[in-house]
């Protein structure tokens, strides 16, 4: 059997339709980047490099045991350009040096002469009539990392490279779009993709060759990165022709596989049964015993959550509504209780390599943290559980302490690898997370008073954590040896069974956790801390917003909406372009601390768009200041002119007249992060009710009918847009609530709202200003008035209202039916 690294659908594309089903590939795990879906050097593109008498593709073909025993992939952890050399005065400076993404200046210094993604590379590879190497990754991925250190450090491969390839590097979170082309060519030629990818292209940007991480140098029938660049070359001068027609071949099967659009006469599928469908796939790969999909490795996939919860929300008499609740919730609490949580320093971390959620690829992302705090704090809605509550607040804290600018924006991710202590020369993957049980021990000695046998509050943490003296890491979750002798914390026991295991009262155990946790965080703080990528995204930082606005307003936490504004006056301050009118993607944490900007902003994606509006209707609707649905109404009205595909419906994922951009795509799966148009069918249907443009609920139909093909058949790639389905069938509920802002009995109702999971209904403050923006957008408020002098809620369908109800219980009970 061939193995082949890592699971194709962390990167699928449209290609699914036409070319090459995205596939899910089993056997043996390994810790590192399994997410980042190395394919052993895996080759795509013509058949036409031979290696005596087989293709590149044939010759990458290992089996696992050939690919465990070969020497040539190094595991060992990299340093990249993070390790103890950096203060040493480099021997090369490449034109990364001047960019802004921490992942180009990791490469500042390789013997490469790397150009970034722009007009300079492409017009050196015509002049030159070069081909071009085209190198994709971002900075917290360890196989990047690798590469770079075996390969893009080498000075004969870098020397090769440079004198015979016109060589670009892309950070993928920088440019999604450039990423999203070729990783499609990739997948569509190869099965699957991944990063480090590496595609060489002709001087007109046409792929002919594609692969992911190759090893430096050739092992048995194995080829390096050597040898391939070799062919390439003696293939370019000797057979060019077929190597560009092979290109041009597989670019227009390309452009009509990744094709979605509406059909003439097609209409919008059925919400029930397209929510059925979706709900039977995930339950068919549901996991029992922790919860989750399929088997390892476990991803948090807060988009399946979210549609179970919404699912539940229309079916809560039926045992299939029971079922789908059950599943989220099994699933949220095992997360939270596993190795993934940081129990120490809170996040979740990228996903778990294991069954039981216990040992994680160490790696923290911020679309992770926003999207699982809206999924914890849904939960507590639904369940009324602290623990969802708590975990959700956590979740925050992490981002707010760690992960968060004094300009009000948040970065993009913390690395997995660091190195064990400040004499270390090797970055090692969780060094800043994991124990050995003699530190617990020695920094926990003190007797615990009251408690059985004389229990230390060591014993007692390492009970409660599942720690161990010689480590609780599996060997098979552990294959280099990195984690040997550590433990990953993982709650083994309920508080209350902890308590009584050791006589003492639950109150006080939970105090001395607690305080245990604390003097843990402080060792911490003394590492030698991970990589940490202070690029800002407008798309993320929109995940984030809502994560602030959604948990902020279920809990009434003042301060976690001022931290939502905060975020949203930053996105309004950086990365909105008054003068061009559009979003910009991203910006940086200079040198000194404040946010700079690249010589040429890259204008946002429809994922920055999406995010953000999606963020701000969350942000209006916590704190019902007009600002943020004023701004999300141009945010949107932008996003139509840029994006929308008036031919065959939905939204391009980047701007489709870009000539740099040989595909026009549009994402048709939820994975990581949802797809933009999922976000936004929902948003215009949100927007539609809040403003009353009626074109807007039009226009989220004819998106939703452009994918009803995936809608009908895999469902499950698209859970997000299946609630998007839903709502246009059950219809938004618009709460109105009149009354004066600052009012308690105004705030009642509001909170009344904000504590039930209502995924079908928008919420507006009606606080009787006919002059403004809500009032004149929907005349229809001003029939609307408080009853009795008392804040009074109006639950409306279309503005055809039940009668007014100034009780929140009473007001429960109609949200209810």
């Amino acid at each position: 059997m061939m193995l082949r690294l890592g699971f194709a659908w962390s990167t699928s594309s449209t290609t699914t339709k036409h070319i090459a089903q995205a596939r899910l590939f089993t056997g043996p795990l390994l810790r590192k980047d399994i997410h980042h879906t190395l394919h052993n050097n895996r080759f795509s593109g013509i058949p036409a490099l031979q290696f005596g008498q087989k293709s590149v593709l044939a010759s990458t073909r290992l089996s696992w045991d050939s690919f465990r025993l070969s020497g040539a992939v190094s595991f060992s952890m990299a340093s990249g350009s993070d390790g103890p050399d950096r203060l040493k005065t480099p021997k090369h400076t490449n034109r990364l040096s001047e960019e802004k993404s921490s992942y180009l200046l990791q490469h500042a210094h390789n013997p490469v002469d790397w150009y970034p993604w722009g007009q300079e590379a492409f017009d050196t590879a015509k002049s030159e009539d070069k081909p071009i190497f085209l190198s994709v990754g971002y900075s917290t991925c360890h196989w990047c990392h690798v590469m770079e250190r075996e390969s893009f450090e080498d000075e004969e491969i870098g020397k090769i490279l440079s004198e015979n390839f016109v060589c670009i590097k892309v950070d993928r979170e920088e440019r999604p779009d450039v990423d999203k082309v070729y990783m499609t060519f990739v997948q569509a030629t190869s099965g699957g993709g991944g990063w480090p990818m590496s595609v060489w292209l002709t001087p007109d940007l046409k792929p002919f060759i594609g692969g992911t991480y190759f090893p430096p140098r050739d092992s048995g029938r194995r080829p390096g990165l050597k040898t391939v660049l070799l062919r390439i070359i003696e293939q370019w001068q000797s057979n060019r022709e077929t190597l560009e027609s092979s290109g041009d071949r597989v670019l227009e099967a390309l452009r009509k596989g990744t094709e979605i659009s509406a059909s003439p006469g097609e209409t919008l599928p059925s919400g029930p049964g397209v929510a059925n469908r979706c709900y039977q796939q995930l339950a068919h790969s549901y996991e029992e015993e922790y919860g989750g999909f399929r088997e390892a490795p476990k991803f948090p996939s807060p988009v399946n959550l979210m549609f179970l919860m919404s699912f539940w929300a229309v079916n809560r008499t039926s045992s299939e509504g029971a079922e789908a609740l059950q599943m989220a919730l099994h699933t949220l609490r095992m997360m939270a209780l596993g190795g993934i949580h940081d129990h120490v320093a809170q996040g979740f971390h990228r996903y778990s390599t294991d069954t039981s959620w216990h040992v994680p690829h160490f790696e923290k992302m911020l679309y992770d943290q926003g999207q699982l705090a809206v999924a914890y704090i849904t939960a507590y809605q639904v369940s009324g559980e602290r623990l969802f509550a708590d975990v959700a607040r956590d979740v925050l804290l992490y981002v707010s302490r760690d992960l968060s600018d004094k300009s009000g924006g948040f970065y993009s991710a913390e690395d997995a690898d660091s190195f064990p202590t400040v004499e270390s020369t090797e970055k090692r993957e969780g060094a800043f997370c994991v124990w050995t049980a003699g530190e617990i021990r020695e920094l926990l000695p003190d007797i615990v008073e009251g408690a059985t046998g004389g229990a230390t509050q060591a014993d007692i943490f390492m009970h409660h954590y599942g720690v161990k003296e010689q480590g609780n890491v599996d060997p098979a979750q552990d294959p280099h040896g990195e984690l040997q002798g550590q433990n990953v914390l993982i709650v083994r026991y309920s508080v209350e069974l902890t308590a009584a295991h050791f006589g003492i009262s639950v109150d006080r155990l939970s105090e001395l956790l607690s305080d245990s946790r604390a003097k843990l965080a402080e060792v911490r703080r003394a590492r030698p801390p991970p990589h940490l990528d202070t690029k800002m995204l407008a798309s993320w930082n929109g995940l984030m917003l809502s994560g602030f606005a959604r948990v902020g307003t279920v809990l009434g936490d003042k301060a976690l909406l001022e931290r939502a504004e905060r975020a949203a006056c930053f996105l309004r301050e950086h990365l909105w372009d008054e003068e061009g009118q559009r979003i910009l993607h991203s910006c940086y944490r200079g040198n000194n601390m404040e946010v700079e900007q690249v010589a040429s902003p890259i204008a946002g994606f429809l994922d920055d768009y999406a995010f953000v509006v999606c963020g701000l209707l969350d942000l209006f609707e916590a704190t019902q200041r007009l600002r943020w649905l004023q701004w999300a109404e141009e945010l949107q009205l932008r996003q139509d002119q840029l994006f929308w595909d008036s031919q065959g419906s939905g939204y391009f994922c980047s701007d489709p007249s870009d000539p740099t951009l040989l595909l026009a795509l549009k994402q048709d799966q939820d994975g990581a992060e949802p797809s933009a148009n999922s976000v936004s069918a929902m948003n215009l249907l949100r927007l539609s009710h809040l403003t009353g443009r009626q074109d807007w609920t039009q226009r989220s139909q004819q998106l939703l009918t452009a994918f009803s093909d995936r809608l009908l058949k895999v469902p499950i790639a698209l859970p997000d847009m299946v609630r998007s389905v839903m709502a246009q069938h059950y219809t938004l509920k618009q709460i109105v609530i009149c009354g004066q802002p600052d009012t308690e009995d105004t705030a009642s109702l509001i909170s009344c709202v904000n504590s039930l999971f209502l995924p079908h209904k928008v919420l507006m403050l009606a606080d009787g200003n006919t002059e403004g923006f809500l009032y004149k957008r929907l005349p229809v408020l001003s029939t609307l008035v408080p009853q009795d002098g008392k804040a009074t809620a109006y639950v409306c369908e279309n503005f055809a209202c039940a009668l007014p109800v100034t009780c929140p219980q009473e007001l429960r009970r109609l949200l209810l039916e």
